[in-house]
């Protein structure tokens, strides 16, 4: 039995393989593995496609929310408000500069903070907003901005998983004061290792984060701050210079396999499919339904219906199953369950289908008709 798997990375690399091996041999024959060219053309590469001025490399999206933190002076006592549906590393990197994350409920169209819910939030410790571009779903900016400027917040944007996305034509990452960008391999954007991207229009919050990521340094072996080591390796932002040229192409391939499920999948009653954003662009970095028949109070009819799918072959991934405000490393908080009901809800009736630009209609019609049986065998 042929798998199809969450993500495939084969066939992405056969398509460019000569432009990768030439750009690593190039670095190689340089003897310049740490920085030089290859990181400085790629950071201005990066930046122009985003439309920012300013682009901090780093060594992960992680290492990105954190220098951005930094460098907008956010520490002990501090708040921050996002979502408590995303990845540990959006609320880790606040906690990790003395600060206290501050989550809202989220809304179950885009599985994106409810932007509503933002204001109700704000208090007079807090300091910063930072939305979850989840999935490559575009938040709504708008509003985001909006909300920001009238209370003198800075916006922080995780894009880790949105390169190229956009709200009303601009692309993330280049809206609010800082954009947050993971090359991760199963990103948009991958590399063949870790990376990160820090974007900005502030010249200052660039250098700052600049020197934040350099030991604290703006000059070699002199430092003003504590800092950190964190920088984009010179083989993957050789690696990244070919691949960006291709992401929008790559892009549009995810939009058309999301086009295709949305098709395959709207006579089935049992789930609920993820909506196209009527403002903006989505990359589709995942393709995220919900198991709506299945108990909202629990995700063990959801996990069946994965393991029937995998037993058939079909690998479906679940993110994310627990929500924030409920792991165990945040139980110190005043969050309790059932404080955040869309999250948690989705947190129990999530699947992610496999979703690749590669991914073939005769792949996609095997995994709704899987599907199928899944959920008439399990619920």
């Amino acid at each position: 039995m042929n798998s199809i798997p969450p993500l495939d990375l084969t066939q992405q690399y056969r398509d460019i393989a000569p432009s990768v091996s030439a750009a690593v041999l190039d670095v190689l024959s340089s003897g310049q593995y740490i920085n030089g060219p290859a990181v400085t053309d790629f950071a201005q590469q990066f930046g122009n496609y985003v439309g920012s001025p300013s682009t901090v490399m780093c060594n992960s999206g992680t290492d990105a929310l954190y220098l951005a933190l930094r460098a907008l002076e956010i520490g002990p006592g501090d708040e921050v408000i996002t979502s408590p549906f995303t990845f540990i590393a959006t609320a880790e990197t606040i906690s990790a500069v003395g600060a206290v994350p501050v989550f809202v409920d989220i809304s179950l169209d885009d599985f994106n903070l409810d932007v509503e819910q933002i204001e109700a939030a704000i208090t007079p410790r807090t300091k910063a907003i930072m939305p979850v571009h989840l999935f490559g779903h575009p938040v709504d900016m708008t509003r985001v901005m909006a909300i920001a400027a009238e209370h003198n917040l800075p916006v922080i944007e995780d894009c880790a998983q949105a390169t190229g996305a956009q709200w009303q034509g601009q692309q993330v990452g280049s809206i609010g004061q800082a954009g947050c960008f993971s090359f991760f391999p199963t990103k948009n954007l991958g590399a063949c290792g870790d990376g990160g991207a820090l974007t900005t229009a502030d010249k200052n919050l660039a250098a700052t984060a600049q020197m934040i990521a350099v030991h604290g340094s703006k000059v070699r072996y002199y430092h003003d701050a504590i800092g950190i080591n964190s920088r984009l390796d010179t083989v993957q932002a050789a690696i990244l210079s070919i691949k960006l040229q291709h992401l929008d192409h790559w892009n549009q391939q995810r939009q058309t396999v999301a086009n295709r499920y949305h098709q395959l999948l709207s006579p089935i009653d049992l789930i609920r499919r993820p909506q196209n954003s009527i403002n903006g662009v989505a990359v589709w970095n995942q393709y995220t339904l919900l198991i709506e028949a299945a108990p909202a109070n629990s995700g063990d009819s959801r996990d069946r219906i994965r393991d029937h799918l995998r037993d058939q072959g079909i690998i479906c991934m679940v993110y994310y199953p627990i929500p924030l405000h409920l792991q165990a490393v945040y139980a110190d908080l005043p969050y309790r369950q059932g404080q955040f009901p869309k999250a948690e809800h989705a947190a129990h009736q999530v699947l992610s289908l496999p979703m690749f630009p590669e991914l073939s209609a005769d792949q996609q019609e095997t995994v709704v008709y899987g599907l199928k049986n899944a959920l008439a065998d399990c619920l």
